[in-house]
Parts: C-alpha cells; sequence; structure tokens
C-alpha cells in the first residue's frame, strides 16, 4: 500500500500548491527590465512579440499555449519550421492566429496590434530597443496595454527561471511555472556542482548558425550573451566574451586558431535557406545527416588547424536553446561536450524529453539535438 499512499499524498500536496500559488488580481510584478507592471485582471487577450516564447507558454498553459494568443510574429515558422509544424498539428487553430510579421529585433506592425484589443503584451527584452524607437511602447501605455519583458537571452541562465515565474505570476500559473523553474534549478546546480573546482577553466569557441551562410564563412559567435554565456554559465572561458567589442561578432579562423580552443563547438539547425550547410540539428533529423554535415563542415579551408578540430573535441548542439526556455538542456549539452570526464553519465536528451513530456503538453518528436563530430574520415 506504500506507493498508493506516496502518490496520493504527492497528488494532495499538487492540489493544495495550485490553490495557495493562485495569482490574486490586481497584481504587480516587475519584469526583467525592472520595470513594475501592474495587471488588473488575467490576461486573456496576449500579444507576443517573439514567437518563439510560445514554448514558454507551452509550459503555463499547457493544455492550449495558442489560448490567449490574439496575434504573434512565428519565428518558429521562420526559423524552426519542423518545431512549428509538430505545435500546429497539435493546435491547429494556432495557424489562424494573425502572424504580425515583426522582426525578433522589435519591429512591429502596430495597427495589427491594436486592432486586437490585446490586455498584454509580452516582449522579449532585447527588442525594448526597437520597440522605443518605433514608439510601440507609448502606443501600449497610450492604450493601458501592459508589456512585461522577459528574458532567455541577454542573461539566460539567470533570467529565464525568473521570467517563468514572472508569466506564471501575470497568466495565474504560478503552480506550473513553480514545478517548472525547480527542476531547472535543480539541474542547472547539478552542472556547477562538478565544473567549479575546475582549474584551469577550458577554453571554448563557440561559432553560433555555423554554416548558415555557407561553408566558406567564419566564424560567427556571441559574448556575454546567448551561448557565449551559457558557456560561462557552465564555468568555462568563452573566448568571444574577449575578442568581442560587442554583444555578437564575428572572429576570423586565423585568430581562432591562434587562440588554441580546447573546445570547438557550433550550433545548427534546419534553416530554409539555399546558402545553408549547417549541422541540421533539430526534430526529424537522422545521426547519419547529422555526421555527413559535420564532415563537409570539417572541410572548410584551414578549419583542420583549430587545435580542438584536430584534437577531436568537436561538437554541436541545436541552435535555438541560445534563446529558449528549455535552454537547461544546452547548458547540460555544453557540459558534457566541455567535461567530458565529469558528465560522462548525463544524458541531455534525456532531460530534453521529460520536459517536454513532464511539463508541455507538445508532442515529442524524434531527431538529434547535440552531438560529437565523428571521427576523421
Amino acid at each position: 500500500m506504500l506507493p498508493v499512499l506516496k502518490y496520493a499524498t504527492l497528488t494532495t500536496l499538487l492540489a493544495i500548491s495550485t490553490t495557495t500559488l493562485a495569482t490574486t488580481y490586481p497584481v504587480t510584478l516587475t519584469d526583467m527590465d525592472g520595470e513594475q507592471v501592474i495587471l488588473k485582471k488575467e490576461p486573456r487577450r496576449v500579444v507576443l512579440q517573439d514567437g518563439r516564447d510560445i514554448l514558454t507558454l507551452a509550459l503555463l498553459d499547457r493544455d492550449n499555449p495558442f489560448q490567449r494568443l490574439v496575434a504573434w510574429n512565428n519565428l518558429l515558422k521562420k526559423s524552426d519550421s519542423a518545431t512549428w509544424s509538430l505545435m500546429n498539428k497539435k493546435w491547429p487553430e494556432s495557424g489562424k492566429i494573425i502572424d504580425m510579421g515583426f522582426s525578433d529585433k522589435g519591429e512591429v506592425n502596430l495597427e495589427s496590434v491594436v486592432a486586437q484589443h490585446p490586455d498584454l503584451m509580452i516582449a522579449q527584452l532585447r527588442s525594448r530597443p526597437s520597440l522605443i524607437q518605433t514608439g510601440v511602447l507609448e502606443k501600449m501605455k497610450q492604450l493601458g496595454v501592459p508589456v512585461l519583458f522577459i528574458d532567455t537571452f541577454e542573461n539566460p541562465v539567470t533570467d529565464t527561471p525568473a521570467s517563468i515565474t514572472a508569466l506564471g505570476v501575470a497568466l495565474n500559473r504560478e503552480a506550473e511555472a513553480k514545478a517548472y523553474t525547480d527542476f531547472y534549478q535543480q539541474h542547472y546546480q547539478a552542472i556547477i556542482a562538478k565544473t567549479r573546482s575546475v582549474n584551469p577553466q577550458p577554453q571554448v569557441f563557440i561559432e553560433a548558425k555555423a554554416g548558415l551562410g555557407g561553408l566558406e564563412s567564419c566564424c560567427f559567435t556571441h559574448a556575454h550573451v546567448g551561448w557565449g554565456a551559457m558557456v560561462e554559465a557552465v564555468g568555462a572561458k568563452n573566448i568571444g566574451s574577449s575578442l568581442l567589442p560587442g554583444a555578437t561578432g564575428d572572429v576570423s579562423l586565423e585568430k581562432v586558431i591562434a587562440m588554441k580552443p580546447d573546445v570547438y563547438i557550433i550550433s545548427g539547425s534546419q534553416w530554409a535557406t539555399k546558402t545553408n550547410a549547417a549541422v541540421p540539428f533539430g526534430y526529424n533529423v537522422t545521426p547519419s545527416q547529422v555526421d555527413a554535415a559535420f564532415n563537409k563542415m570539417k572541410q572548410r579551408p584551414g578549419f583542420a588547424q583549430v587545435s580542438a578540430v584536430r584534437e577531436g573535441r568537436f561538437y554541436g548542439v541545436y541552435h535555438h536553446f541560445y534563446n529558449h526556455p528549455y535552454n537547461i538542456v544546452g547548458l547540460e549539452y555544453l557540459a558534457k561536450f566541455i567535461y567530458p570526464q565529469q558528465f560522462s553519465a548525463l544524458d541531455p536528451n534525456q532531460t530534453w524529453q521529460e520536459i517536454v513530456t513532464r511539463f508541455t503538453h507538445v508532442p515529442l518528436g524524434k531527431g538529434v539535438l547535440g552531438a560529437q563530430a565523428p571521427g576523421q574520415q
């Protein structure tokens, strides 16, 4: 009888927790811009500035993450069509939601937003300068529409769980938010518990969107944001942070070779462009397709001179984890790649599956999210 009693107790606690964590409106919360946002009632008509954040809503409005959306920028369709196909098949009404077509930098079709009579706009912090410049924030203020800034890019490890917590309060989904952020913190603490004592810090170069412009292009990277911040969050030294004058930019292959990285990591996806030669991480991809793309990448002129590539420390990961509510999976891949001895038993793909099946109702597709490049052919 013990297992039955234990299950019943957990169920009861969850019910109590859900009731305890219900939001009482009006509510005032602080967003990732440090601004106080007042919500007079539970938002029912939401505009999503960055459509990739539908995956955050999937953690909260689990039965239907699209249920509140009245307008959005469907960046999933543009940048990760396999994920969009999965979600659209599960929730076909999502295809009817107005796609405003504004960029991930914040430009907005303001008329489309206003016409939907939203009661909340959710936006990525990185879009704030553009939203100010285009007058969107001022217009929302005039209309009395709160704008809640979240962040999964500028400070991914700190702000991702904080953003989900804030949205949990805003949308009356505090219990769902807490369940995921507890999971997130447990997994992250397990990483840094093993890496904080590693000395000297491994030197890592991460080439974001490697091959997107063709095999001849190299080497776009992040400094203290996105992938660079995630490399630093697992205790390694991000080479891009010491070389770039800004948040992102290009580093010459010659400079990378001279820096002698201990580990070289690329990010890739299935971008629908004529020039794309990236490793096609994501859904509906086979290991053989990934290996073939890796082998082509290794044939880039001069690439074999990179110390990490020459020594077999060449890896790749699903690009979109750099700006993703499930970036804890990306952090685990980085930890496994950078510290193979400490994390030999770690299975980031299992973490991904657990997130999707335990915290969302998103269909669990098959694919490849991270891998080590195959040996020299």
